[in-house]
């Protein structure tokens, strides 16, 4: 007797969001557990999906503009380019990509740093979930997080020039406050934070002790510091070069 065949019942998947409906993230940080920490939190979120890891910032820029996140997370203090270099190249090129910076070294000065530099907010790492994943939706809307305030570009850019007015009123800074850093100025801080004289850098950068000098001048000015030690107690203080870059 001949058994008839049970034709085999293909289940229906479940449906889930589609990726295009979800906010892209990219979370950039040298270290692994707080990568794996912040990615198991963004995770919980339906609405979003993390993009991409990075642990430094050349691999950054490269990953972000391969995969083109809608947000990336930034770590300061990071490999190579610090996360203040990262942020200003990829506004630079990639205006549509939203950066917030997220860092352990915090005070209102490393804030004006990050927006001058182009991040769309700012948060020590100690930040709640909640107000870390609201932030991240309003970045990808365009938006601006300023101490718990929502700004358009327009709002953000007036909020800047005031805080810049007032510490020039104040003489805390001058008019070139919070002025960003040339990337040949970051090479000289670096050296500088690690104790090489003028003519140490003049010779391991190829350029002459007089540019070094005029470059100096430069730092000192944007950095509103009296004299290198002061520089480099300012980097060190912000995360902007790596205690292992200064000893090795």
């Amino acid at each position: 007797m001949e058994k008839k065949s049970k034709s085999i019942k293909k289940k229906t998947p479940v449906k889930t969001a589609p990726a295009k409906d979800k906010t892209r993230v990219m979370i950039v940080d040298d270290h692994p557990l707080f990568r794996a920490g912040l990615r198991r939190v963004l995770e919980l979120e339906k609405d979003l999906v993390i993009e991409d890891e990075a642990a430094d910032g050349q691999e950054a820029l490269t990953k972000a503009r391969a995969k083109k996140p809608q947000v990336i997370l930034m770590d300061v203090n990071l490999p190579g380019m610090n996360g203040l270099q990262v942020t200003r190249e990829l506004k630079q090129n990639r205006d549509e990509i939203a950066v917030i910076v997220l860092t352990a070294y915090h005070d209102d000065e490393q804030m004006l740093h990050a927006l001058r530099a182009g991040a769309a907010a700012y948060f020590p790492k100690d930040v709640d979930p909640k107000q870390l994943v609201t932030a991240i939706h309003e970045a990808a809307q365009g938006n601006y997080v300023v101490n718990d305030a929502v700004l358009g570009k327009p709002q953000v850019a007036n909020w800047l020039l005031n805080q810049f007015e007032q510490m020039a009123s104040t003489g805390d800074r001058g008019e070139y406050a919070f002025q960003p850093l040339s990337t040949r100025e970051m090479e000289i801080l670096t050296c500088i934070t690690s104790g090489q004289s003028n003519k140490e850098i003049a010779k391991k950068l190829g350029i002459s002790r007089q540019t070094v000098k005029n470059h100096m001048t430069s730092i000192l000015r944007k950095l509103a510091v009296n004299d290198r030690t002061q520089a480099a107690v300012y980097a060190l203080r912000r995360g902007w070069i790596r205690l292992q870059d200064v000893h090795s």
